[in-house]
């Protein structure tokens, strides 16, 4: 443990919340660099109220414990409390707020909040110097207390629901923001078919477009406004004919989303009233507004948001620990799955760069500065909102089926393949119930309308089987040449790929089974190979946290109760480890991770300490396959002997809710990008392997599970996943979240070995870098 080695040398942490709003996961943060801090020996302040605490000083800044920030990682907000303050802004505002720091040695500070907040440490930090020479002429310090104070080192945490802060790939509070508004949409969307209405929905972004923009990707809106691309003139009519032919081919209900900071050309505002009148006057329609307002700053965070604040805060406190005077002040931001450190004002200047463009009216410029993955998203809402003329009838035909067991995600997935398949000129079928409905001759033709609303729908609505191919690959040969099938795309878990694996093999027997076959994983498990995160996964992750948030609070009027929660995933460990840390778990056992009988009693004696403090509940995770022997019932009546008289233990089993019911608006985002690059690598696939009149493409590179790596979508040959694949427990043999490991046993106090968490990478920021 480095307690042992840091504890003299480390200054005391300072954390600072944000001043300007509060949003969800700032707890998580809180909670995340509190016992970090504990954990590497340094003494903690938190300081309550924002800047005006650290400006007012006195009971605001108070020195915490571990138990000080118990039982606050499912709340919204912030329980240190958030401010607006002037005061701060002035000379003298910042030398009171650096004689409050001073008095308690605090020369680290930890800075959750927006570019406003990051800016103002900054130039806090800029001053330090000349703050307290001012503080030591005016004899409020002494020379002594000058020198040992003498630098101040800055880390921040961006704290932004509109996502606006270049250099990160997501910011606190933005994912959860995302779950208010679909959920909304979600119950909205009920009614507006039922009463066949037009709903006008404004979200918050007054000056960036990000929850608009992923809210309309993720819902299927017919309309978007957004304050980055306004649109050209005329768009009353072109918005008016688009509702107009949803309703005669079909639609009971229309959805326009815009943000409270849309604009047309010439920056004039578009509200949604002038929407609302428009859409009534023009067609008629009984049409309705929706203002989501705070609503979406509110409620409990999202497991992605908990998690990320866990993983930001942490690493702030080891940034915090390698800090030296020569170290610029940095901002820990998220590179795919990652936590990397990023110069602090250069992000904040990319960050303006954006509304200067936009200021100019170089609005294409603007969205490019938003980043690549607000500009993929910007297309493919283009590309799928709206019924295209086929330019061009291909020969084509594409077969998409569903594989294994259900997944949120699968049916964004499904709709978005079918949509950008159909523009393309092919022929798509969905077939049924899996490998064995293609066997069977289960298809139907699919037309662009045939997908409307699925988005949003959990499960399969195609219908999913376990079933391989292997035993039924002359019948699945048949109905491939029966249907002068193409292409496949599976989308599905590790049936999927292995399904696929079994087909390509299959090729030098068949030679109709040289055709173009795209995996898109999807399962609650995520332990299909070649992809670090499978749709269904986030909605899993996200239902198990549900339900360990009300076992939690069951226990709330029951003192000393530990609870063994048993979750899905086969041998996969990642639900079980990801819900662990979004809960605070105090263990999660994990198949990867191998437990003896050593171990459970360390645990046994962990909770039994644990109770004779204040917290006095404790949850643990068991992955189902976790250990042979060692099962849910094995623990749960270990757990209740050896702390008989000391605390009761009940058990749980989560089971199929896991599977979760309408989908996160991650997996709605990811399945719905899936499908239109499966789709695109699919359509240059057939295009290179056409000759004499048909496609045949037997080379390995054709048959690939299309997956997220890093932050790159790429596709991986089936063929090379082969060795990097366990098939006796369906996983893969490399799982980078094992990294994560370490953080759920730190922040749950555990005696790890802290040379196992892989700090976070030092990145560069440029305009390039961003826009790629």
């Amino acid at each position: 443990l480095l307690t042992t080695v840091t504890r003299e040398r480390i200054a005391p942490l300072h954390l600072l919340p944000a001043f300007d709003f509060a949003m969800q996961g700032m707890n998580a943060a809180v909670r995340a660099v509190t016992r970090m801090g504990i954990y590497v020996g340094a003494k903690v302040y938190l300081i309550h109220e924002g800047y005006q605490g650290m400006v007012d000083g006195g009971d605001n800044i108070k020195l915490a414990n571990w138990q000080s920030v118990t039982n606050i990682i499912q709340l919204g907000g912030t329980v240190i409390g958030s401010a607006r303050c002037k005061a701060f802004t002035t000379r003298e505002g910042r030398i009171a707020a650096a004689f409050n720091l001073v008095k308690k040695g605090i020369t680290n500070l930890c800075v959750c909040g927006g570019d406003g907040s990051l800016t103002g440490a900054n130039i806090f930090r800029n001053e330090w110097s000349s703050l307290l020479d001012e503080l030591l002429k005016k004899g409020r310090i002494t020379d002594t207390m000058a020198k040992q104070h003498a630098n101040l080192n800055i880390v921040g945490l961006v704290g932004s629901i509109d996502n606006d802060f270049c250099g990160t790939d997501m910011t606190i509070g933005a994912d959860s923001a995302l779950h208010r508004i679909m959920e909304i949409i979600d119950a909205i969307m009920t009614t507006a078919q039922s009463h066949q209405r037009t709903f006008v929905l404004e979200v918050m972004g007054r000056h960036c477009g990000y929850l608009a923009l992923v809210s309309a990707l993720a819902s299927g809106a017919d309309w978007l406004l957004i304050p980055e691309a306004p649109p050209q003139e005329g768009w009353e009519d072109r918005m008016c004919h688009r509702l107009e032919g949803s309703r005669t081919k079909g639609s009971r209900l229309n959805i326009i989303i815009l943000a409270e900071g849309a604009i047309d050309t010439n920056g004039k505002p578009i509200t949604s009233t002038y929407v609302k009148d428009l859409v009534g006057k023009r067609l008629g329609y009984d049409t309705r507004v929706t203002v989501l307002g705070h609503v979406q700053r509110g409620g409990t965070p999202s497991a992605f948001d908990r998690i990320l604040s866990c993983k930001l805060g942490v690493e702030a406190v080891i940034a915090l620990m390698e800090a030296s005077p020569d170290t610029p002040p940095c901002a820990i931001g998220l590179s795919g799955n990652h936590a990397v450190r990023l110069p602090l004002m250069e992000c904040v200047e990319m960050t303006k760069l954006v509304q200067t463009a936009m200021n100019e009216k170089r609005f294409d410029e603007a969205i490019k500065l938003r980043g690549g993955s607000f500009e993929n998203n910007w297309k493919i809402y283009k590309l799928l909102a709206f019924q295209k003329p086929v330019q061009s009838e291909t020969s084509f035909s594409l077969a998409i089926l569903n594989v294994g067991a259900p997944a949120a995600g699968m049916n964004a997935a499904v709709r978005s393949a079918v949509r950008l398949a159909l523009a393309h000129g092919q022929k798509v079928f969905a077939v049924h119930d899996g490998f064995q409905g293609l066997a069977n001759g289960n298809l139907v033709e699919m037309k662009w309308h045939s997908v409307a609303g699925w988005t949003g729908q959990g499960g399969s609505l195609l219908g999913t089987k376990r079933t391989l191919p292997e035993k039924h690959m002359a019948e699945i040969v048949e109905t491939i040449t029966k249907f002068n099938i193409s292409a496949l795309l599976v989308i599905g878990g590790f049936e999927g790929y292995v399904g696929v694996l079994q087909l390509f093999e299959a090729r030098s027997r068949f030679d109709e089974l040289c055709i173009p076959m795209c995996v898109i994983p999807a399962t609650v498990s995520n332990n299909v190979p070649g992809t670090d995160f499978s749709l269904g996964a986030d909605t899993a992750v996200n239902a198990a946290m549900e339900s360990c948030d009300k076992i939690k609070q069951s226990a709330s009027g029951t003192k000393r109760r530990v609870f063994v929660v048993e979750t899905m995933g086969g041998f996969c460990g990642y639900l079980a480890t990801c819900t662990g840390i979004a809960v605070g778990a105090d263990a999660a056992y994990i198949y990867e991770e191998p437990i003896n009988i050593h171990d459970l009693k360390t645990n046994v004696d962990h909770l039994t300490e644990k109770m004779k403090q204040d917290i006095q509940r404790g949850l643990v995770l068991r992955n189902e396959k976790c250990h042979e022997n060692y099962t849910t019932d094995f623990i749960h009546r270990l757990y209740s002997s050896e702390g008989k008289g000391i605390f009761d233990c009940r058990v749980n089993v989560l089971g199929h809710l896991q599977q979760g019911g309408a989908p996160s608006p991650f997996d709605r985002n990811f399945g719905t990008k899936l499908g239109v690059k499966a789709i695109q690598w699919i359509s240059e696939r057939l295009n290179e392997n056409f000759r004499q009149g048909r496609v045949f493409a037997n080379s390995p590179d054709t048959a690939c599970v299309l997956g997220l790596n890093r932050k790159v979508i790429s596709f991986s040959p089936v063929t090379e996943l082969k060795d990097r694949t366990d098939f006796e427990h369906r996983v893969p043999l490399v799982h980078w979240w094992m990294n994560l490991r370490p953080l759920l046993k730190m922040l749950a106090k555990y005696q790890t070995s802290f040379c196992e968490y892989v700090p976070g990478e030092i990145e560069h920021v440029t305009r390039r870098s961003i826009i790629e």
